[in-house]
């Protein structure tokens, strides 16, 4: 049975990704990932800063061509297929939108422009439009901010805003690049309950939060990427991928990790030698 992708090998296979290489003047950034997500699961890419992160979502949203490899959403795969189309079926929540907006656009508008993938939006909602963004901003429970200005939002808020702008194109994949840097520590908890209640809804897409924080893996999220230096140190479902030794290998220290109410933290000590 094809089921709702269309494609019987591919059927539950969101994301993939195949000896991903990228190199640029003679450095390597990105050397051999193999990655698939299935359908039904959330992950979480965790690694240092200059582990590649950043890289492989430039990758996975078409912005960084691999020098080798392949990347597959959905059974269609960059190169083969066009894309701008496939580039809508991730959508992605980064600091680099936020910056863009324009301080007056209403957050309606903001929902809204996600459909056309512009900032600043200039043309005129439909009512279809309107009434989808409104529903939207509903699921991420800010309805009430619907003619409030991006200025006045607050970090918190300007961060659910973008989420409902990402699900107005009806994405299959969500990608949330450091979605909690710049709040304080009451909001990025109220932020943190929030995408819990997102990733447990029926219709979520599939989440992928890209952080350097194991205390922001809420329970929601089922599966674990850890890069290191451009490779792909551990991968899998986060209760075999979560231990002490990846961890003190991706950060390069000593540290104890603590489990506690579906929750991780962890205790940094003295620098492990490399």
């Amino acid at each position: 049975m094809a089921g709702d992708f269309g494609i019987v090998k591919t059927a539950k296979t969101i994301l993939s990704v195949a000896s991903l290489h990228i190199e640029r003047g003679g450095t390597v950034i990105l050397n051999e990932v193999n990655w698939r997500v299935q359908r039904g699961e959330h992950w979480v890419i965790l690694g240092a800063n200059g582990s590649g992160k950043t890289s492989l979502l430039s990758a996975l949203t078409g912005y960084l061509m691999p020098t080798r490899g392949e990347i597959s959403v959905l059974g269609e795969t960059y190169g083969q297929s066009d894309w701008r189309e496939l580039r809508k079926k991730i959508g992605l929540v980064s600091s680099s939108v936020r910056q863009m907006m324009a301080d007056d656009e209403p957050a309606l508008e903001t929902v809204a422009s996600g459909k056309y993938a512009m900032i600043d939006f200039w043309g005129r909602l439909s009512r279809t439009d309107q009434t989808k963004a409104q529903q939207l901003l509903r699921q991420v429970e800010c309805d009430y901010l619907a003619n409030r200005q991006w200025g006045v939002l607050s970090q918190g808020e300007r961060q659910r805003v973008l989420i409902g702008r990402a699900l107005m194109a009806k994405p299959r994949v969500l990608i949330l690049d450091e979605p909690c840097a710049g709040l304080d520590p009451a909001a990025r908890e109220h932020f943190l309950q929030f995408i819990q209640r997102l990733g447990a809804q029926k219709n979520s897409p599939t989440l992928v939060l890209v952080t350097h924080h194991v205390e922001e893996m809420m329970p929601v999220f089922s599966h674990v990427l850890i890069l290191k230096n451009g490779v792909v140190l551990a991968k899998g479902n986060k209760t075999q991928v979560m231990t002490a030794k990846n961890l003190a290998l991706a950060f390069g220290a000593k540290l104890k990790l603590e489990f506690k109410r579906g929750r991780y933290a962890m205790k940094i000590g003295s620098s492990a030698p490399h």
